[in-house]
């Protein structure tokens, strides 16, 4: 399909879904780029079901300018180049005429991705690519002028780096489900997804949807960009770069078709990227679907981990399964020791004793993190906040006490009388406990 002229473009409103069902929010989509004719055609379809004619929308400098954009207000660190966005920024112009030109001309090639290795928890590491800003702004516009063909196409139970939908929304799917009767859980993990996901079959996926050769070969440029570490450099033949702009996507599009068969099937998934679980009304029925579920996964390339898949009932006490930093389970929510333990690490570092600022400054410090982990974890069982509350109050008088140069005395009758609870309130800490009292009865 032909690009209409920049002039004409208007907010792109909707389109429908791939399926023939309800028609999609497409408010999101960019409208320089997804104009009312495109989005028209992704609901009534195009020539031959591919699309053609998308690398005019990539390389045009509207596009680069907003992708860069982009990339700078999410800032990041650096990749092999050395160049920091800050760095890019103070020649954007000419950075960005130079990659247009070579986009242009079909000259560009990505470079490699620097890897290092981010804490994950007891001990272990995970993976993160870190491209460079030029690849990361390219990767933007490639991004915003392909995901609506591939959104309309995306079914209701995938939640994970979608437009308009995020971990609450899944929580909630799960949470109705549970409620409904749907106790018999399928607690899946797939092992090493995002470097496993096979080259080939995901290039197809995309070739399904894109006929657009040059697009074509960008998306498989990144996906072929070699990889360099502290240690080695390497070509990979599978996966896609958790840090990338693409990758999200790519990952989305390479479950998408497990998520129709479980669809097709008759089974209730709820899908956050990688991490997903089935809903059953019966052990019986979970079992069958962690049948299916296997057979696809190894017909597909990919492996569960043996010790992380199983089927329980979260109805009965140790069966329950967690999902997205909550522990499910006999009809209450909890929050994840995993979750539960990275917290306390990031509240102790903050309130360390020898830290030296005043009590305002450590406050002001822990109070967004205190108020974004609510947002997030209010529906745990409030007995916890009360004992996260008494945690963090027991810290700062430490850190109090020392500022004293007073001995060490633990939880002292003295020093609970000197700074009482109301104390710490009156210098603006935030209380979780206070917080769920406030959201469950509101004044």
């Amino acid at each position: 399909m032909e690009q209409e002229s920049p002039g004409s473009a208007v907010t792109a409103k909707q389109g429908r879904d791939a399926t023939g069902g309800q028609p999609r929010d497409l408010g999101w989509a960019e409208a320089t780029i997804w104009t009312d004719r495109m989005v028209s055609a992704l609901g009534n379809g195009v020539k031959g079901g591919k699309w053609f004619s998308l690398i005019d929308k990539v390389v045009r400098p509207a596009t680069l300018d907003l992708a860069w954009q982009r990339v700078a207000r999410n800032k990041g660190t650096a990749g092999v180049d050395g160049q920091s966005v800050e760095r890019f920024s103070h020649k954007a112009e000419r950075y960005l005429a130079e990659l247009q030109i070579n986009l242009a001309n079909g000259s560009y090639r990505p470079n490699p991705v620097k890897r290092v290795e981010i804490p994950k928890g007891n001990g272990k590491t995970r993976p993160l690519g870190i491209p460079t800003v030029k690849d990361r702004i390219v990767q933007t516009a490639l991004k915003m002028v392909i995901e609506p063909i591939f959104e309309v196409q995306f079914r209701p139970g995938s939640y994970g780096f979608r437009p308009g939908r995020g971990c609450k929304d899944a929580l909630r799917e799960v949470d109705r489900l549970l409620k409904e009767g749907y106790t018999h859980v399928v607690d899946a993990d797939l092992k090493s997804y995002f470097d496993t996901i096979p080259h080939d079959r995901l290039m197809a996926l995309v070739e399904g949807s894109i006929s657009d050769s040059r697009v074509l070969a960008l998306i498989d440029g990144f996906l072929q960009q070699e990889i360099i570490s502290d240690v080695a450099r390497w070509q990979p033949t599978t996966g896609t770069p958790q840090g990338a702009v693409l990758s999200p996507l790519l990952a989305n599009l390479y479950l998408h078709p497990l998520d129709v068969l479980m669809e097709q099937s008759g089974y209730r998934m709820v899908r956050y990227a990688d991490d997903f679980v089935i809903l059953c009304a019966s052990e019986a029925e979970a079992t069958a679907a962690l049948r299916e579920i296997t057979a696809w996964v190894n017909a597909n390339g990919l492996t569960l981990h043996p010790d992380k898949t199983r089927v329980g009932n979260a109805a009965q006490p140790g069966q329950g399964f967690d999902f997205l930093g909550y522990r499910f389970e006999v009809g209450r929510r909890f929050v994840r020791e995993k979750s539960l333990r990275a917290f306390k690490d990031k509240m102790r570092a903050r309130t360390i004793r020898s830290r030296g600022d005043s009590l305002e400054r450590i406050i002001a410090d822990i109070n967004p993190i205190l108020r974004g982990w609510f947002g997030y974890f209010k529906h745990a069982r409030p007995r916890l906040f009360r004992r996260i509350d008494q945690i963090i109050r027991r810290r700062l008088r430490a850190v109090l006490r020392k500022q004293e140069k007073r001995p060490s005395m633990g939880r002292s009758e003295a020093d609970h009388s000197r700074w009482t609870n109301a104390f710490f309130a009156d210098q603006g800490l935030f209380t979780l406990l206070t917080a769920h009292e406030h959201a469950r009865y509101p004044r």
